[in-house]
């Protein structure tokens, strides 16, 4: 995933690309089709969409941003892949005003579900989009990870604000509309009718480390990066990770 496993954005990506990227693979083995057809929620300038469109699939990206819809334009056409990546204006609440209900392998719904009114209807609108056996990968901020970085800024009041708050924020000022835990994350999942396969942390460590040290430090960036990986999937990190990804599966058509 060279496009977005640059230095520092390799910490932000690298766990949830390699979950993806097995995930998409799972797919292709179970259906024998090379290309699958990928919605990309929330998707914005293609962190992902273009990497995935790398590997041989076709994605639609929905976003509500010109701006961001028109670097999708420009960046899958500098990585050759703009045949692939179709982008579309529209958000989670009106998502089949521009994509296809039960059209899609997989759905991407990264960075979206904190900002939606109602996250159970964001989860299953995004469900509806998938095909039977499908894969919902999900990506949402985590409670924990805010928690702890206030408190280790010093805001030990807007540390427990966020500790109390049932949509994790920690004042006023906060950007972050709602945060999760995992086991709210997997409910959600769940109650939109698909099988939790897998969770992560993202970004255990990442944002508490200094940036010099992983920039400056010989092999302290690929020591972090193995150092997440491994984090991430041990539950006990869960609850301090600054995101959270639930890999969601849906049922088979009998079994729907």
């Amino acid at each position: 995933m060279s496009d977005t496993l640059r230095p520092r954005a390799a910490l932000r990506t690298a766990v949830v690309w390699e979950v993806l990227q097995d995930a998409l693979e799972r797919r292709v083995k179970a259906t024998g089709r090379p290309a699958l057809d990928v919605l990309d929620t929330g998707g914005g300038s293609g962190n992902f969409a273009v990497p995935v469109a790398r590997l041989g699939h076709r994605v639609t990206v929905v976003d509500p941003s010109p701006d961001a819809l028109f670097a999708l334009e420009r960046r899958a056409a500098e990585a050759d892949v703009a045949d692939r990546v179709r982008g579309v204006q529209g958000d989670a609440h009106g998502l089949f005003d521009v994509a296809e209900r039960g059209g899609y392998d997989v759905v991407l719904c990264h960075g979206v579900l904190e900002y939606v009114d109602d996250p159970a209807e964001g989860v299953r609108n995004t469900v509806a989009a998938l095909r039977p056996e499908g894969f919902l990968s999900l990506l949402a901020a985590g409670l924990g990870g805010a928690v702890l970085s206030r408190a280790l800024a010093g805001h030990f009041k807007e540390a427990r604000q966020a500790l109390d708050d049932p949509n994790g924020r920690w004042g006023t000022g906060d950007p972050v509309p709602h945060r999760f835990t995992a086991d709210q994350l997997s409910g959600l999942v769940e109650g939109a009718g698909l099988r939790v396969g897998a969770v992560h942390g993202v970004r255990v460590f990442a944002d508490l480390v200094p940036g010099g040290l992983v920039d400056t430090e010989p092999g302290a960036l690929d020591a972090l990066l193995k150092l997440e990986a491994a984090a991430a999937e041990n539950a006990a990190f869960h609850s301090v990770a600054t995101q959270l990804h639930v890999l969601g599966e849906a049922p088979g058509a009998e079994e729907a």
